[in-house]
């Protein structure tokens, strides 16, 4: 009766110690699924209103840096004369808002792009074999377009923007920008003329 009351104690004392085993090993689970969730999911609002101001400041960057390099070669290649002179303003007001960009980037240590994205490179590279009336017309199509979208972006940042400077940057730009369409707009009318 000893020896079976012995196995049983046995016995029991094994599922006893099997049983803890499986529990410790569902709770390390349940940690380790706890902790990728949170490494995938960002744990602070602050982390993804950065991203989307990284994300607004990059593209602010190299679409005004675009601008310039544009009005720069309206300059040499346009026949038009509004069409030069649209492109110096391009290169005055985008230098200027380009420069309090990159100055406000320092100030959130937000790296700005030293080149051109892909696609602005891919527009700059085909209107730099333009020349003429050919120039005129791509040129201005390329503005309407570009701003139309620009101001869609500078709208939303100014009000959806969570950083003060950013959506103050993306107001006090917005009007020259909607000068820049208006002018795109008028100018596309008379070279298609």
């Amino acid at each position: 009766m000893k020896k079976q009351l012995y196995l049983i104690t046995m016995l029991a004392g094994l599922l006893s110690f099997q049983s803890c085993s499986n529990n410790r090993s569902k709770q390390n689970t349940t940690e380790a699924n706890r902790t990728d969730t949170a490494m995938s999911e960002p744990s602070n609002p602050a982390d993804t209103a950065s991203t989307d101001m990284n994300e607004f400041a990059l593209k602010a960057a190299s679409g005004g840096m675009m601008e310039v390099e544009l009005g720069q070669i309206a300059q040499r290649n346009a026949q038009n004369q509004r069409v030069k002179n649209f492109g110096k303003m391009m290169v005055k007001d985008h230098t200027k808002a380009n420069d309090e960009l990159k100055a406000l980037a320092a100030k959130k240590n937000i790296t700005l792009p030293a080149t051109l994205s892909a696609d602005h490179q891919e527009h700059v590279d085909k209107l730099r074999k333009l020349t003429g009336a050919d120039f005129d017309k791509h040129y201005m199509d390329m503005m309407t377009d570009d701003h139309k979208k620009d101001i869609d972006e500078f709208e939303k940042a100014s009000k959806n923007s969570t950083d003060a400077d950013i959506k103050a940057f993306a107001t006090a730009t917005l009007p020259v920008l909607r000068t820049h369409l208006d002018s795109a707009e008028a100018i596309k009318k008379a070279v298609k003329k």
